[in-house]
């Protein structure tokens, strides 16, 4: 039994290892694309004119709510979020909120360097019941969808 329980323990670390090394030798993003036009996400109730987004800085543990028009870009510390569209659904149907946002990264200077490029790190649908099941990615900050109006 312990000789069993040995050998998952050693493979399943291996593939932890695995999934590690795949992820961190990632190749470069690539440039940031031209502003793109939000699909329908359907939900079936009325599209809103702005979108109220929740952001949190990982490190401080602090979060913050802020509003987004659609079509305009906001900032939270050193991401632009950019909502393309915001719907919210029928009344009579389960509470859901869906969000198309473009998220641009840029970086603070480092003394003595040029300024960083902005990077495109998210472009997509955001829905306010399943924040992980289109997450953005970014080791310092998280932003999700609260509301649309």
């Amino acid at each position: 039994m312990r000789a069993v329980f040995l050998a998952l323990s050693v493979g399943f670390g291996l593939a932890v290892a695995g999934v590690a090394v795949a992820q961190s030798a990632a190749p470069p993003l690539p440039p940031t694309p031209p502003p793109t036009a939000a699909p329908t996400p359907r939900l079936g109730g009325t599209p809103g004119s702005v979108a109220i987004l929740r952001g949190l800085d990982k490190v401080t543990g602090q979060y913050r709510d802020f509003q987004a028009a659609v079509g305009k870009t906001s900032k939270f510390h050193t991401l632009d979020v950019t909502v393309r569209a915001c719907e919210k659904s029928a009344a009579e149907e389960a509470p859901e909120t869906a969000v198309f946002m473009e998220v641009t990264d840029t970086p603070l200077p480092k003394k003595g360097a040029e300024p960083p490029k902005p990077t495109r790190i998210f472009s997509g649908w955001v829905f306010g019941s399943s924040p992980a099941l289109n997450a953005l990615e970014h080791p310092v900050y998280d932003v999700w969808a609260i509301d649309c109006r």
